[in-house]
């Protein structure tokens, strides 16, 4: 569904991405692991269009996207949910949900609420709230019912768990699972390499913008070199 080859990016003469390819079949959860600052959050901006690879190619369902415009990517089925959630302040919840399908012009987003609000709870409660007055967690719900409004194939998750309450992670990473059960496959980068890896078809360990390590969630969770640096083991 998702192939990056070669891909290398620069913020003017720091390279920040090495070189990187991977892939993301149909129907996964691949999980891309590693520090702060080890490139992950540029992988994932680049794949979404909002930054420009300096080398290497991101082809989405068969077609070539990495010069294409974010919102040509987002109509094209393919959704990210940042890093630090960016949910919009001063709009309620009701109005940040509508902007995640501002894109859509079939018939079916009604009834895409109702799933929103069925995997969410919480932001039926509080539709006619303002988006900034919620908790972190719930932001971080609000943020993936939003990316779940355009109706993607391909769901892009920067750093789900940063910041939030435990109780709040295990749900998060428990409807992470929901979603690719329905259907829609995920890449999700995550500092919490326990929590990313347990849920993972695949993964793959990224060490100053290189990919060093890959194999299933299982085997990257029983890899001593994955537990003495991610896990403290």
């Amino acid at each position: 569904m998702l192939n990056i080859q070669n891909l290398s990016v620069h913020y003017g003469m720091i390279q920040a991405v090495h070189d990187v390819s991977f892939h993301v079949e149909e129907g996964e959860i691949v999980s891309l692991i590693g520090a702060n600052g080890a490139g992950k959050t540029t992988i994932l901006r680049t794949i979404s269009g909002l930054i420009r690879p300096s080398k290497g190619s991101v082809t989405f369902e068969g077609k070539t996207i990495e010069k294409e415009a974010p919102q040509k990517i987002v109509a094209s089925g393919l959704s990210q949910v940042p890093e630090g959630r960016h949910v919009f302040p001063g709009l309620t919840v009701q109005e940040n949900l509508e902007m995640g399908a501002f894109l859509r012009k079939d018939n079916g987003v009604k009834a895409d609420y109702e799933q929103v609000y069925q995997k969410f709870p919480v932001l039926k409660e509080r539709l006619s709230q303002d988006a900034a007055t919620l908790s972190g967690g719930e932001q971080q719900m609000l943020a993936m019912g939003r990316a779940l409004m355009s109706k993607p194939r391909l769901l892009l998750l920067d750093e789900p768990s940063m910041g939030l309450a435990p109780i709040f992670i295990k749900e998060i990473f428990s409807i992470i699972q929901e979603i690719k059960e329905q259907g829609t496959t995920v890449l999700l980068i995550e500092q919490n390499a326990k929590m990313a890896l347990s849920i993972a078809d695949r993964g793959y360990v990224l060490e100053t913008g290189k990919i060093v390590l890959e194999g299933t969630g299982q085997e990257l969770l029983a890899s001593d070199e994955v537990r003495k640096a991610y896990l403290g083991g």
